[in-house]
């Protein structure tokens, strides 16, 4: 144990795990990975390690040869029935189906399936066809986490119970989950620090009572620790937590004498060793850059009052992890510093271990509910009524973070004046950037089967169409490409580029794969004005005045012309039609002294009152009308404007066989862009040049 503990404090030792930890993190991110899967195989068997049913589909994840995510899409409430009452987790199966590659993110700085399943060293996604067991499952940890699920499924807050047990949120209504993470209070229901101290504090109280030696407490906690860490799936904050205190545990036994901060820098290079892939972990950067920074300061923490306490950490820890929430999220919550004062003790005193005692005492599940009836009202009221405390910032780059942290090092550790002047200058920056930096892009949005595009120019903004799904395949069901456009693409997206609100909405006409999205968007995103196209409105569009009304928001129809920052629209307004697609809202655009022409779902009969009512010179870049159907698209059209470019926003495989093969050849002189094989396709303008970025 001495050289042990001469070995430990050694410069050398800490020299060697961190050029250790170095390595291992460049051998695996510069080293390409590669699957043991043939894709063309039509059948895998493997171990359950977790399934979800949710509706007429269930998602499994099987652990073979390798891990695979599978899907699987029940055709009768019977067949639904007779999986639930068949398979449990640890269960070995044969699945039969297709192999295909996650999708990435199509749309910038959107979440990438690719490359998060690929972390977790996931390569393909399976569409089953059939599933058959081969034998049940024979591990005790997973009979206990099956008996844990069972008893769950009577539960009526089950929800939360996934939460604090398992480490599964998704159970949790979208709604109200998205409450929890404006607030800046999703964290408390992530398993960490906080669930490990609670279950160690009360353990090692009961050992100690039972009159058990400290070593043999100590044990047994750790025993019990590990077995929850791979309970609710290990996740980053949670396996953090676990080691650290087996780390310090050892520490302490063996008297060893080392400092909390090289107990904690062990950690962190044991988990770089282990799993680089973490590194990449939102969960992992906060609760290592948060608690490292709190271990930095703990000297400061002593002898303060709980309130008082809690107000510095929650300071400190939203000041640490900032940056990465705006890397991720692209807005803070202000307020999200006293939110916790509130809702950190009533997670962590109340709630938390109210959810362990109405597991086992059914008689208070109604004071458990009454609990989370407080949390999630309170939550919904910090969310809505004080919504001005939530600032949209953009994604920073990476010069951001080491301009903030050099700022928060002198804030704390040198001159503090000088350190906040420069921390808010900084942010300040951010915050403004597409006002000090000013840019010009026309940003075709991957929607699917739809439009959406978005025009930014010199900080003012204005979206033609929105998108909008009606009818879904079984393949988009399983592929989960069936949430709201408005809540997981456009929001995210204009978040992320830091734009706080639409100067103009303008919808070429009232089809659901053009305006499906509106009242959606204006009742979750500021918009200032709507423009509507020429002719009678119908349902949908009658819906969307309905909302804009009691919005006071602006709406106007047949407009000649409009001007946003560089851009000079002129509305080709001919006649009034008889269908909804001609009477679109085609718009010939002067931008930054290139000329794009803007088709809708106009047809050929428009297309031919345009080009007799207007003198239509060459177009740079045109956009397809009616994503590329041949009712749109006449040859004499495109021998008048000859586009460079033309740009069809298009779903992948729709069933409608868009862009025809007649179409293409009409465009075959210019060059095709298309969302369905490109991903979403910006075009930045410059003051002598473009450049056409896709996201494939």
């Amino acid at each position: 144990m001495k050289k042990l503990k001469i070995i430990l404090h050694s410069k050398w030792f800490s020299l060697l795990l961190f050029f250790l930890f170095l390595f291992s993190c460049l051998f695996s991110f510069l080293v390409p990975k590669t699957s043991k899967i043939n894709p063309n195989q039509s059948s895998f068997s493997g171990q359950i390690t977790n399934f979800k049913v949710d509706g007429d589909y269930v998602s499994i994840d099987i652990k073979g040869i390798e891990k695979i995510k599978g899907s699987y899409y029940f055709k009768t409430l019977a067949e639904k029935n007779q999986f639930l009452n068949n398979y449990q987790l640890g269960d070995f199966i044969i699945v039969t189906g297709t192999f295909e590659r996650p999708k990435k993110n199509t749309v910038p700085n959107l979440f990438n399936y690719r490359a998060y399943l690929e972390r977790k060293n996931i390569f393909y996604i399976l569409s089953i066809d059939t599933i058959q067991k081969q034998r049940e499952n024979s591990s005790f940890f997973y009979y206990i986490k099956n008996w844990i699920i069972q008893k769950l499924e009577g539960k009526k807050e089950k929800c939360y119970y996934y939460a604090f047990f398992l480490g599964d949120t998704s159970y949790i209504e979208d709604s109200i989950l998205k409450t929890y993470q404006e607030n800046g209070i999703s964290h408390l229901f992530a398993i960490s620090g906080m669930h490990i101290s609670f279950f160690s504090g009360i353990l090692l109280f009961l050992l100690k009572k039972l009159g058990m030696k400290e070593n043999k407490r100590y044990l047994i906690t750790i025993f019990f620790l590990l077995f929850y860490m791979f309970l609710s799936g290990s996740s980053p904050s949670v396996s953090r937590a676990v080691i650290f205190f087996i780390f310090l545990h050892i520490n302490k036994i063996g008297k060893l004498e080392l400092s909390t901060l090289k107990i904690f820098f062990f950690t962190f290079c044991f988990f770089g060793i282990l799993n680089p892939n973490l590194l990449l972990e939102v969960g992992f950067q906060y609760s290592f850059l948060v608690s490292f920074t709190l271990l930095l300061l703990q000297d400061k923490e002593k002898n303060r009052a709980y309130f008082s306490s809690l107000l510095k950490i929650s300071i400190i820890s939203f000041l640490v992890g900032l940056p990465i929430t705006l890397f991720y999220f692209y807005q803070i919550n202000f307020l999200s510093v006293f939110y916790n004062l509130f809702f950190v003790p009533l997670v962590s005193c109340l709630i938390f271990p109210f959810s362990f005692l109405s597991f086992f005492f059914s008689f208070l599940e109604p004071i458990f509910s009454i609990f989370i009836l407080i949390l999630e009202k309170s939550s919904w009221f910090c969310s809505h009524i004080f919504s001005f405390s939530k600032a949209i910032f953009g994604k920073p780059n990476v010069w951001f973070f080491f301009l903030y942290y050099f700022c928060f090092f002198l804030f704390f550790y040198a001159k503090k004046k000088i350190g906040i002047v420069f921390l808010l200058g900084l942010l300040g920056i951010q915050y403004f950037s597409n006002v000090l930096f000013p840019s010009n892009y026309c940003l075709m949005i991957d929607v699917g089967q739809g439009d959406s595009i978005l025009i930014h120019s010199q900080n003012q903004n204005i979206l033609i169409d929105t998108g909008g799904k009606v009818n879904y395949t079984k393949e988009e069901w399983q592929q989960r490409t069936i949430s709201t456009i408005t809540d997981y693409t456009l929001i995210p997206l204009f978040k992320s580029l830091g734009i706080k609100k639409l100067d103009y909405l303008i919808l070429t006409h009232g089809d659901y794969d053009h305006m499906g999205e509106s009242i959606n968007l204006v009742n979750h995103f500021f918009v200032e004005k709507v423009i509507f196209n020429q002719g009678e409105d119908n349902d949908l569009e009658k819906c969307l005045i309905k909302v804009l009304e009691k919005k006071n928001i602006p709406h106007y129809k047949r407009v000649k012309s409009l001007d946003l920052g560089q851009a000079q629209f002129q509305f080709l307004n001919t006649r009034i039609y008889d269908n909804e697609n001609d009477n679109s809202n085609v718009m010939y655009v002067n931008f930054y002294n290139y000329q794009f022409l803007f088709m809708g779902d106009a047809g050929r009969k428009k297309e031919y009152d345009i080009l007799e009512k207007y003198q239509l010179g060459k177009i740079d870049f045109l956009k397809v009308g009616h994503h590329g159907s041949n009712t749109s698209t006449s040859k004499e059209l495109i021998s008048a404007v000859k586009p460079t470019y033309s740009f069809i926003s298009v779903g992948k495989n729709n069933r409608y066989g868009h862009p025809t093969k007649e179409v293409l050849d009409i465009l075959s002189n210019s060059k095709i862009y298309r969302t369905d094989q490109n991903g979403s396709i910006q075009i930045n303008l410059k003051d002598r040049n473009y450049e056409i970025i896709t996201y494939q």
